[in-house]
């Protein structure tokens, strides 16, 4: 039996931690059960955006009637546009050539399973044949996650597509006529403006009240109303049935609130409800880790397991699944692991930043004001319109129009930035200067003599750490939609804030 100083599990953002296990000379494996790189660059946020920019560019040129220009959309080279997107997917077969020639290093092709304590086997996932059996010293789990599939009555019946079949050989040779999507929420939003926009009748079922349930109930908003110009949305509806009818695929749905069924039928049915854990797969209770009561692997500040030397970074843990912020908890994972036990990091999410490549775009980073009340803070909101700006008004956004993109600020009493939230063009790029300044103002330079336990972030602050004053002390480019988010703050108004009263004594 082989026995290996470090095993990642899963190429993704694993590999960020397994480069530095080869480096400093340890024996290392990889099992990895689909194609190398994970999966933001084979079934995630690469491939999508090579779909999602074209989809911009034709909802944009649509828009620009309303600054005087009309565009004419002679052709969609759909097939170009797949070459390209494939072309992406297809670095994967360099990581795996250029891996396939690593000392030190075994690759397992297969599903791993935990059989005991720090021991697993690899499977070959289609006949179940055992590709390899090993223990390891150390185990990094960065298994990333799958689409959670509903219950839906019938559903195993017939085909249907989820973002790792649609980005393998259930890729449509053209834009489907009709698809219905299952969901509300990040990838069905961008699936649907993609779809929508190359011509495809899009139905959104959201069981939900609202979409993309993660954002401000106003974003929620606006970006139904723009979705219903361009397909149906079906808000507070389940699909309970799927099946067969007039050689189209069926959904049966019943409302949340009345109980009334519907019936809608389409070409193709996309399920995007969710993500699922892969904990399951991994057995991982065969080596003692723990999982919450939704199955993802547990984790501490370190991002340990409970079990000693094994960790777990990106989807796995279920916490915030983006490429950026596995990216993150890599660099403390490798730290924590290879580093000297007295300098260990810990992770802090109050800052993690997304965004949304659906349109409108959307932006977000920090708290909602919901979630800012519910942990007792009080605080201001500012909210500013692009339409209230000149560069807004020149790109064609007018007050009290359904497109008119916002920025909402969350701000306490004492002008520390709390959230920051953009739905409208360039929201990704309106909205990562207040990660920026939510991160500014602290320092990671620790005091010459120090305990074990790393200072805490709020300790080593400034007084202004976080704070808006350095947007209130500056000059925002004119015209700009800069000026949406840096004159917001001009609009800030109390919510929650307890006023001081002071007594007058007149003698």
């Amino acid at each position: 039996m082989e026995n290996y100083d470090l095993v990642v599990i899963g190429s993704g953002v694993g590999l960020n931690v397994l480069n530095t296990g080869l480096q400093i000379g340890m024996k290392c494996a990889l099992v990895e059960n689909t194609k190398m790189g994970g999966t933001c660059l084979t079934r995630g946020c690469i491939p999508s955006k090579v779909l999602v920019y074209p989809a911009d560019l034709i909802r944009e040129s649509q828009h620009a009637q309303k600054v005087g220009i009309k565009f004419n959309i002679e052709n969609i080279d759909w097939d170009f546009i797949a070459e390209r997107m494939w072309s992406q997917i297809d670095e994967s077969k360099m990581i795996d050539q250029g891996l396939s020639t690593v000392p030190n290093l075994d690759v397992y092709k297969g599903v791993g399973e935990f059989i005991g304590e720090y021991e697993m086997k690899v499977k070959d996932s289609k006949n179940g044949k055992e590709l390899g059996h090993f223990k390891g010293e150390r185990f990094v789990i960065s298994s990333g996650a799958r689409s959670f599939i509903p219950p839906i009555q019938g559903l195993e019946s017939i085909d249907y597509i989820t973002n790792e079949n649609f980005f393998g050989d259930r890729f449509p040779k053209k834009p489907w006529k009709s698809l219905i999507i299952i969901g509300g929420g990040v990838i069905a939003a961008e699936f649907a403006h993609i779809f929508s926009a190359m011509g495809t009748e899009v139905t959104i079922v959201e069981m939900l009240p609202r979409l993309v349930i993660t954002e401000e109930p106003e974003i929620s908003q606006l970006l139904e109303k723009s979705f219903s110009n361009h397909m149906k949305v079906l808000l507070n509806e389940k699909a309970v049935k799927a099946y067969l009818k007039k050689k189209q695929k069926a959904i049966l749905t019943k409302n949340m609130q009345t109980g009334k069924e519907k019936e809608i039928l389409a070409e193709e049915i996309l399920i995007a409800a969710g993500r699922l854990s892969n904990a399951d797969l991994l057995k991982v209770e065969n080596t003692g880790v723990e999982t919450d009561d939704r199955g993802w692997i547990k984790i501490n500040q370190y991002l340990e397991t409970n079990k000693n030397k094994i960790w777990c970074i990106g989807d796995a843990n279920g916490l915030y699944q983006f490429r950026h912020k596995a990216n993150y908890e890599a660099e403390i994972c490798t730290n924590n692991i290879f580093g000297p036990e007295d300098q260990k990091r810990s992770v802090d999410y109050s800052t993690v930043p997304w965004a949304i490549f659906t349109y409108p775009q959307i932006g977000h980073v920090g708290m909602t004001q919901a979630e800012a009340i519910n942990k007792g803070y009080e605080i201001y909101v500012a909210m500013k319109h692009y339409s209230t700006v000149a560069k807004g008004f020149a790109m064609g956004f007018e007050t009290d129009k359904i497109d008119d993109g916002f920025v909402k600020l969350i701000v306490d009493k004492s002008y520390k930035i709390l959230g920051a939230h953009v739905i409208g063009p360039h929201a990704a790029l309106l909205v990562q200067p207040f990660v920026y300044l939510m991160n500014s103002g602290f320092t990671c330079t620790l005091p010459e003599y120090h305990d074990k336990k790393e200072i805490p972030k709020v300790e080593r602050a400034c007084p202004e750490a976080g704070s808006f004053m350095p947007i209130y002390h500056s000059m925002v480019i004119h015209p700009s939609l800069n000026e949406v988010t840096g004159w917001a703050i001009g609009n800030l108004k109390p919510v929650n804030i307890k006023m001081e009263h002071h007594e007058h004594h007149h003698t």
